[in-house]
């Protein structure tokens, strides 16, 4: 769930994915092999890859299964045949939504997807209806725990680095920066060897809709059964919910 409070409850997260680990197994090491079609199977220059395999690491994913992800992408095992491209819509409250798909059957995801939004208060719209309200941006996430770096010296190493912001949070740094200075930042920090929660481009929203009660509920149900669905490798969203909405 990539609304404005994925970053505040970045642990929650990582509880909910430990719930259906196989699916983002699955997800991640389609993600991989991808990748390593497209750019070839060693990370150095492959970017896209060293994000998948960063992702891979965050969420336990298995070396075997990085590994056959890998040969699948570069021609040495078989494996199916996928293209990527993205869906928009509208949920409850006319909160925005962007999907990235990721399928070998076209039609068959288009329509369950459509049925998802309709099914949950929500409708998939035309290409481009949302996606203006998106900027893309490297997120990293650090938890204070996980740095010896005062905030003033984090702040300092992120900034020289190319980052755009860096925003003190109760429990850990939140920094963005463009997706060209993504790799140099997060270089820097892998140099100092800090540990990250989080460190993806993404979707971030430009503005925010605050949702409450009956919306944040059908759209916690949303968003969930989109993420739910095996075609589905991110969804995006212009929302903010409260916290207790958050954990349900």
């Amino acid at each position: 769930m990539s609304g404005h409070s994925k970053w505040a409850n970045i642990k929650h997260k990582k509880g909910k994915m430990d719930a259906i680990r196989g699916k983002v197994t699955t997800k991640i090491g389609r993600e991989i092999t991808i990748a390593a079609r497209m750019g070839g199977g060693d990370p150095t220059g492959n970017m896209r890859l060293k994000l998948a395999l960063q992702k891979a690491k965050e969420n336990n994913v298995p070396k075997e299964n990085i590994q056959r992800a890998i040969q699948k992408g570069i021609g040495n095992l078989e494996g199916s045949t996928y293209e990527e491209f993205s869906y928009e819509g509208y949920g409850p409250a006319g909160v925005a939504i962007m999907l990235d798909i990721m399928t070998d059957n076209r039609n068959r995801t288009a329509a369950d997807i459509r049925h998802l939004f309709s099914k949950n208060g929500g409708n998939l719209g035309e290409t481009g209806c949302v996606s203006w309200m998106f900027k893309k941006k490297g997120v990293f996430v650090i938890e204070k725990e996980n740095t010896a770096l005062s905030e003033e010296e984090l702040m300092m190493l992120v900034l020289e680095a190319g980052a755009e912001d860096m925003k003190t949070e109760e429990e850990e740094y939140e920094i963005t920066t463009s997706p060209e200075d993504f790799t140099a930042v997060l270089e820097v920090i892998e140099a100092n060897k800090i540990q990250t929660a989080v460190a993806e481009v993404t979707m971030v929203p430009e503005t925010t809709v605050v949702l409450e009660g009956d919306d944040a509920a059908k759209l916690t149900r949303l968003i969930e059964a989109l993420e739910d669905h095996d075609d589905v490798q991110e969804v995006y969203g212009n929302f903010e919910l409260p916290d207790e909405e958050d954990e349900d």
